[in-house]
């Protein structure tokens, strides 16, 4: 019998669906006497297949007497990374810069409290550059006997190689939409038809799949993605809708981080002794020009981030038409869009829309560039209704 299947079901693994051997594993090695525990662990895994989650659901089972068979207030402190022997990396900004990393290897000399274990959790270890890494090389060479590292990232790849050498590597994966949608109605209360939608059109992002069926405005932004293509009728056309596109994503990640920037530089004046509507001294205007530099790297990445999700979403919907014009029985992702799927099918054929894909998937690749958002998004736009220019 294996761990998973002995485990509770209200256990701290109960909301990591579809990951059983990534499960067994983490749970293995935190059951006291398994001989299987070390001091790093690297857990990897694409978009929405709960990184975050495994990471904290794999301290809370170290740091807790019961080892994360019950969710008990101790439990629930460890999940939400508020334990007093836990520290918890999480960052909305392009880079993990060497001084964050530097307070991590400090914190992780620290003694435990209250639990056999320290956890110093780094999501998103990929966006660290290589001296930085190379400072969190040393702590985990030379780690204290109690503390324990977790990285995340999408995948071993994405981290220096001496890191991932060191590290115990645990692999999550996709999980089944079935199994997305049943976490959605269980812990979310969303009726199982709305759940199974959201759980197709995330194509099993957990996280986006709640989004989707938790906030219709998510809804009403998602069939406006879809209708794209319907809109690229001319030259002229197409080159309005994306700058049109453009403004709609600088407007979605200003509506991400305009609450949080604010909150940051009012936290600084008053950590600097400055009133907010008061004048600025010399000796305070390098750290706030800091952190408003980084607030701009941050203001891009996530209209990039925006961006993105607007691609994926189209890459979707032509995935769907070429299932259609290859006669597949592959699981459709976009289960409420027959019409325009069989609209977009019959103006082309396999090989037009292959060519729309890779039009998609190299757009991708540009924002990922210096190349301004505007013209990715216009040679996208112009290589979907004619992907034999770009060919």
């Amino acid at each position: 019998m294996t761990v998973t299947a002995a485990l509770p079901a209200e256990s701290v693994w109960h909301e990591l669906v579809g990951q059983d051997r990534a499960i067994e594993q983490l749970a293995r090695a935190a059951a006291p006497g398994s001989g299987s525990m070390t001091h790093a662990w690297l857990i990897t895994g694409p978009p929405g297949s709960g990184r975050s989650n495994a990471a904290r659901a794999f301290a809370a089972a170290l740091l807790t007497p019961d080892h994360g068979a019950s969710r008990t207030p101790e439990t629930e402190r460890a999940l939400r990374g508020t334990h007093e022997s836990m520290t918890v990396l999480t960052t909305q900004k392009s880079v993990i810069t060497i001084d964050e990393v530097r307070e991590l290897v400090s914190r992780a000399q620290q003694s435990p409290v209250n639990a056999p274990w320290r956890v110093v959790i780094i999501e998103d270890a990929d966006r660290m550059a290589e001296r930085t890494s190379n400072v969190l090389l040393k702590a985990i060479e030379e780690p204290p006997p109690a503390t324990v590292w977790i990285l995340c990232a999408p995948s071993p790849q994405d981290v220096l190689t001496t890191i991932r050498s060191r590290c115990r590597s645990v692999s999550l994966r996709v999980p089944g939409a079935d199994a997305v949608a049943e976490l959605l109605t269980r812990r979310d209360g969303v009726d199982p038809q709305t759940a199974q939608w959201a759980a197709h059109a995330s194509q099993s992002h957990i996280g986006r799949a709640r989004h989707l069926a938790l906030h219709p405005e998510a809804r009403k932004e998602r069939a406006f993605t879809l209708d794209i293509p319907s809109h690229l009728t001319s030259v002229g056309s197409t080159v309005r809708i994306a700058a049109r596109i453009v403004d709609v994503a600088k407007e979605r990640a200003a509506a991400r981080t305009e609450a949080r920037n604010a909150e940051e530089r009012e936290s600084l004046l008053r950590t600097l002794g400055v009133e907010s509507d008061g004048r600025i001294p010399p000796s305070a205007r390098a750290q706030i020009r800091r952190l408003e530099e980084e607030q701009k790297r941050r203001s891009v990445r996530a209209r990039n981030d925006e961006l993105d999700s607007i691609f994926i979403e189209l890459l979707s919907l032509y995935r769907d038409v070429l299932a259609v014009q290859l006669d597949s029985g592959t699981g459709r992702i976009n289960v409420e869009e027959s019409d325009r799927i069989a609209r977009l099918a019959d103006q082309g054929d396999a090989t037009t829309t292959l060519l729309q894909i890779d039009v998609l998937r190299q757009a991708r690749e540009r924002l990922a560039t210096n190349m301004a958002p505007a013209l990715v998004v216009e040679a996208a736009f112009i290589g979907l209704s004619n992907p034999w220019i770009t060919s």
